[in-house]
């Protein structure tokens, strides 16, 4: 009887024990898939953000990467050279607008020619000096309208005169001949006003708004210089003609009266020249 109770109870024994460990096993099973389900969920802070997936639905568009802007400033200045009816010159521009710059150059020009009048040889230098500034308007691409300014205008004509030993000349139609021990010489001189306004119309830019580097620019117009005016100065000994009677040709009043009428003609004749025509092409660089 004793036995059968003891048996009996280790039965029971073993079996409670055996109910108890699956359930103890499933339990720290289920604990540990919620402590995995909880650090899969949490975010790692010291994860990268671009390492995170996509989150957009399969099969939509990627999203347009955002272009990156172009991290050089706009151009500030433009300079160049040209070769103009002005002569030999350069020039600088800057933008106050998109539509509008402001230019300013100088010009430089010699040439020598030599050329006979009224029996009076000039030996004449062609010396061009001049500085000018312009407002560009564009108001279409590279086409641009540009009133302007001559402000410093030193362009002129001197020349020396010389009338050969016994050489016959005239002076305000009167005849005269240049004495062999003392011949006439002397010197002449065709100016313009020192200030004169500019009118152009051009194609290209110093300072393309396409942002291009180099230019190309061609440009036409006028410039108001007024009349220019002639001087004409003579020294030496001029002997009348046929009287040949000698006088000093600088000093004496009715050679000088016939200068000023030779003057006189010279500025008669050049006075339709008070349009300066404008007209160059140049090449430019803008940084």
């Amino acid at each position: 009887m004793r036995k059968s109770f003891v048996l009996a109870s280790a039965v029971l024994f073993s079996c409670a024990l055996f109910n108890l460990v699956p359930t103890s096993c499933f339990a720290q099973g289920e604990t540990g898939s919620s402590r995995l389900s909880a650090m899969a969920l949490t975010p790692d802070p010291d994860a990268d953000a671009s390492s995170a997936p996509s989150t957009a639905p399969a099969g939509s568009p990627l999203p347009t990467p955002v272009p990156r802007r172009n991290s050089e400033g706009p151009r500030r200045i433009g300079v160049g050279a040209k070769i103009s009816l002005l002569g030999i010159g350069g020039e600088a521009a800057i933008a106050l607008t998109r539509r509008i710059n402001v230019r300013g150059g100088f010009n430089f020009f010699n040439y020598s020619r030599g050329f006979d009048k009224d029996g009076i040889n000039y030996g004449a230098q062609i010396a061009f000096r001049s500085a000018e500034a312009h407002l560009d308007w564009f108001p279409l691409g590279g086409f641009h309208l540009s009133p302007g300014l001559l402000f410093y205008n030193d362009n002129h004509i001197d020349a020396t005169a010389t009338v050969g030993a016994g050489q016959q000349f005239t002076l305000g139609g009167v005849s005269y001949s240049s004495d062999a021990a003392n011949p006439v010489t002397g010197t002449a001189k065709l100016g313009f006003n020192k200030v004169a306004p500019t009118f152009l119309i051009g194609f290209g830019n110093l300072l393309p708004r396409n942002r291009r580097r180099f230019s190309l620019t061609t440009e036409f117009g006028v410039a108001y210089t007024g009349a220019p005016t002639a001087s004409l100065n003579l020294a030496g000994t001029a002997c009348t003609v046929p009287a040949a009677i000698c006088v000093n040709a600088a000093t004496d009043p009715t050679v000088q009266s016939n200068v000023q009428s030779e003057i006189t003609k010279v500025n008669h004749d050049v006075s339709i020249i008070r349009f300066y025509p404008l007209a160059s092409f140049g090449f430019g660089i803008n940084f």
